[in-house]
């Protein structure tokens, strides 16, 4: 059995980092009832023993488990991490694991990546060696971070680069949190910007999450649990609508934001943590959704997202599941994926489905999707026999699309209208190792990054299907 390490940084990815460990061990739960320490737990855990001298109800040299999450927390402000050891995880983190500043960077891309790379290199490096060192297979750092503010985007980038000098055979696949447009830092699309350009050089895959798409899932989750036609109810204890998890306070609006990124994360770990008639091995990922070393940033699409209070759903939901995963309303990111280009889509399937029901649906939405020419048979598919807890099945879609394309120009634009006005570029430029040549060479990245996208839509009309052209013209 191979194992991951999960690497979350700054505040944002350390809070999806403890709702991911926590949803993950409830699953682990619900399956191994027993509680024995096994391969599927051995993946993102490892087992402590310690050794009684004495009392506590225990016969002398008797064995107590206690389960260890293969991860590194880095967070140059110490809230979350303080949050997190006085929650219901504390146990689960090892404190030589943790790493805490506490002035923060400031919302300054430049501060987390050039001063605090520099000052806690050595002891970031080591925290990473030490997690691999735990691992008899290690076959993949997941990397969670925001890109809008300082230790997220600056710090979150340069661990990226470490871990590609120190493990370059290992893959490094990020969950990068995009900023929405009117976000309160207002450096964000600075941040993102030079953040962009590290993880377009240095990672394997991207799943780019946009906080704008995950507010407008929440909202109309919202409405739904509100609404009175049956079966539009949603139970208490939902996907979305349930308990934080391991942080300790009362409850947050992101909460339920960071609820659906982990989600996310672990129906793409459920293949390495599970038993599948079809399992899809996490490197697999990169070699056969990146036809292109620099188009990497795959967007992700989860069904279901709520539980629904009706339990007599007739049999068409498990069909309805598969057309949801390429609705726009179920993507992370605000896009339309069918009326873009696809050069690769993997599916990744848990629960009670069988490999003719996957079959089924992707003859089904085949002839709706534009591929690639030189890719139409580009469908990875993953079978993992485990489903979420409270579902019979769910879906993950991952899909190396054109349709990222807007998210960056979007972006672009941002960063744009304040380096015209070289507003707060004081602030950068006043850190040791940061020159405005950083700045141009950031945003030269994200030019190509977006004129590669571009070519490849110029071909787009030649492989949309006659299905898709009927139902634009309509």
């Amino acid at each position: 059995m191979t194992q991951s390490v999960v690497v979350q940084i700054g505040q944002c990815g350390n809070q999806i980092g403890c709702r991911f460990w926590d949803l993950a061990l409830r699953e682990h739960a619900h399956v191994n009832k027993e509680g024995l320490y096994d391969e599927a737990l051995s993946s993102f855990f490892r087992n402590v023993d310690s050794r009684k001298s004495d009392g506590g109800g225990c016969a002398v040299g008797e064995s107590i488990q206690h389960l260890k999450a293969r991860a590194v927390l880095v967070d140059m402000e110490e809230g979350v991490v303080n949050e997190i050891l006085q929650g219901a995880l504390r146990e689960v983190f090892d404190s030589a694991q943790l790493l805490t500043d506490v002035s923060g960077s400031g919302n300054n891309w430049a501060v987390g990546h050039m001063t605090y790379g520099a000052t806690y290199r050595e002891q970031i490096v080591e925290k990473l060696r030490k997690a691999a060192e735990h691992c008899d297979c290690l076959q993949c750092f997941f990397i969670i971070h925001s890109m809008g503010g300082g230790t997220g985007s600056g710090l979150g980038t340069r661990v990226l680069s470490l871990l590609e000098e120190e493990f370059p055979e290992v893959s490094r696949i990020v969950t990068a949190v995009y900023p929405s447009a009117d976000d309160d830092v207002i450096t964000s699309p600075y941040n993102s910007v030079l953040a962009m350009r590290e993880l377009t050089e240095h990672a394997d895959c991207v799943l780019p999450v946009e906080n704008q798409s995950l507010v407008d899932i929440v909202n109309r989750i919202k409405r739904m649990a509100h609404g009175e036609k049956p079966g539009s109810v949603i139970k208490k204890n939902s996907t979305i609508i349930s308990n934080k998890g391991g942080l300790s306070g009362a409850e947050k609006p992101f909460d339920a934001m960071n609820n659906i990124v982990a989600n996310l994360l672990l129906n793409i770990t459920s293949s390495a943590r599970f038993e599948g008639s079809l399992n899809m091995d996490l490197n697999e990922i990169a070699i056969n959704m990146v036809p292109f070393p620099r188009l990497h940033y795959l967007v992700s699409s989860l069904t279901p997202l709520y539980m629904l209070a009706d339990v007599n759903v007739p049999n068409r939901r498990l069909d309805q599941m598969f057309s949801d995963a390429f609705s726009k309303d179920h993507q992370l990111i605000r896009a339309d994926p069918k009326h873009s280009l696809y050069l690769a889509c993997a599916l990744m399937v848990r629960g009670d489905v069988q490999l003719s029901d996957l079959r089924r649906n992707i003859e089904r939405l085949r002839p709706l999707l534009p591929f690639v020419s030189w890719n139409k048979e580009g469908w990875k598919t993953g079978l993992c026999s485990v489903p979420p807890v409270g579902h019979s099945h769910s879906l993950l879609a991952l899909a190396n699309n054109t349709c990222v394309k807007p998210t960056f120009m979007e972006l672009k634009e941002r960063f744009t209208k304040l380096y015209r006005k070289k507003a707060h570029l004081h602030h950068y430029l006043h850190v040791n190792g940061m020159e405005q040549s950083c700045f141009s060479d950031a945003l030269g990245s994200l030019d190509a990054l977006i004129e590669e996208y571009q070519h490849l839509d110029a071909t787009k009309d030649r492989f949309i299907p006659d299905a898709i052209r009927l139902s634009i013209a309509n």
